[in-house]
């Protein structure tokens, strides 16, 4: 067997091993930085990371170091809610989320019972995120199961780690995507074939309680019960319209939150997106039960959906992470993300530092996700996921940068004026998977 390949790259290097905190500062011991950095891959894994000075005192005669000084390497992005059916109906004029459904986003999707439309779809999307630095995601198939066999086949080209599912829709629908009584039995298939094959995995996914029986919602329950090891993603109280209808539908149940607590799918690999129309009592329940909240600000401002309380989140204990959303979302990039995140909290009178940002976006969404011990840290044995910034992607981005006199400065900035532009590189299993024209 073949010994694996070294790879050795010098750059600044920024990595967090826990959360910062919500001071100007990060906490001590949070934060790994490297202003002259090496970093160490043998094959997909990271085998050393640290000082130059340190390290290349370690390394192989003649290895060749790939010089990025004046970039930055960060752990790649982790994008928690996105559903890639819906990409070329990204920027279509905005609705409330209700319409916006049943003008775009159901004729979108009964598109993909084309396997040659999902195939070419699956690619574009992943060319797409890793565009952006993207490296994992928890993604939103269409109801159809071809849609989510394509998906899986093409991250499984390139090797990535992803979490994907197949829509559970039985009622208040297209009849082309109503699953009726074969969703759960072709959950069960894709299951069988693609959970935990390589680096990929399964995620239940009803879309939300509107479009599912309770016996649809049970069966999904019944799923997550017999394999601990699967997820669960699903959307929870985004538009005050929404709340209304579910409180219609399930008369019986004392909340939006409660109708998926009788399913028996709120527990701690659960992705509920969204979540800006709760309680302090629901918030405390996701929490206790170690869910996740998936925050999609640029999806929340395009559709007008509320803005997201992160400071109810911290004060009750409960989880959130970012997302993208689209095609509601109007950006791929973390960095995006994070801008919105940035100004959503600016009308909340809750500031977004870096630290949180960049955190989140990393460490923070691979802990929520139970993914943390594979991806969001550079640190030996993880894997080699990560991306190569250029902070002076852009003569803006430039101009900004020399004025900064700190770590903290300089992440603030590529936080609110980098894009795609900004990603030099992508690594994704310890190979490049994208480079900037």
């Amino acid at each position: 067997m073949n010994s694996p390949i070294d790879t050795f790259i010098r750059a600044e290097v920024v990595s967090f091993t826990r959360d910062p905190g919500d001071d100007d500062l990060p906490q001590s011991g949070s934060l790994e930085h490297y202003g002259d950095g090496l970093l160490w891959l043998k094959g997909s894994h990271v085998h050393a990371v640290g000082h130059y000075g340190d390290i290349s005192q370690q390394l192989p005669s003649g290895a060749h170091v790939i010089d990025y000084r004046g970039k930055l390497i960060m752990p790649g992005f982790i994008d928690t809610h996105v559903h890639y059916v819906q990409l070329d109906i990204m920027a279509s004029y905005g609705r409330q989320l209700l319409d916006w459904l049943n003008d775009y986003t159901f004729p979108e999707e009964c598109r993909f019972a084309n396997h040659a439309h999902a195939e070419a779809l699956s690619n574009a999307f992943l060319d797409e995120m890793l565009r952006a630095g993207t490296t994992t995601a928890q993604v939103f198939g269409s109801s159809h199961p071809g849609s989510v066999d394509a998906f899986f086949t093409a991250c499984q080209k390139r090797q990535l780690r992803m979490l994907v599912g197949k829509v559970l829709m039985d009622r208040n629908a297209p009849n082309a995507l109503m699953d009726g009584v074969s969703g759960i039995a072709d959950s069960e298939r894709l299951i069988q074939d693609w959970h935990g094959n390589g680096r990929l995995g399964y995620s239940v996914t009803p879309r939300f309680a509107p479009t599912s029986t309770k016996m649809q919602m049970d069966a999904a329950g019944a799923l997550l019960r017999n394999d601990p090891s699967l997820w669960l993603q699903t959307h929870l109280a985004e538009n005050s319209g929404e709340l209304d209808w579910v409180a219609e539908l399930f008369p019986g149940s004392r909340d939006y939150l409660a109708v998926y607590e009788e399913a028996g799918l709120v527990g701690p690999r659960s992705t509920f997106a969204h979540g800006i129309h709760l309680d302090n009592g629901m918030r405390k329940r996701l929490a206790d039960r170690g869910a996740n909240i998936a925050f999609c600000p640029s999806s929340n401002l395009f559709l007008g959906s509320g803005l997201f309380d992160r400071e109810a989140a911290k004060q009750t204990g409960m989880a959130f992470t970012y997302a993208s959303d689209i095609g509601a979302g109007t950006d791929l990039s973390g960095f995006g993300t994070l801008k919105a995140a940035y100004q959503v909290g600016q009308l909340g009178g809750q500031p977004l530092t870096a630290w949180q940002g960049f955190y989140g976006l990393t460490h923070g969404n691979a802990k929520a996700l139970s993914l943390d011990t594979h991806i969001g840290q550079l640190a030996p044995s993880y894997e080699a996921d990560f991306v190569v910034i250029d902070p002076h992607a852009t003569p803006l981005l430039t101009r900004r940068i020399q004025h900064c006199t700190t770590l903290g400065e300089r992440l603030f900035a590529l936080m609110m004026l980098a894009d795609d532009r900004a990603i030099y590189e992508t690594w994704a299993n310890g190979q490049c998977q994208h480079q900037r024209d």
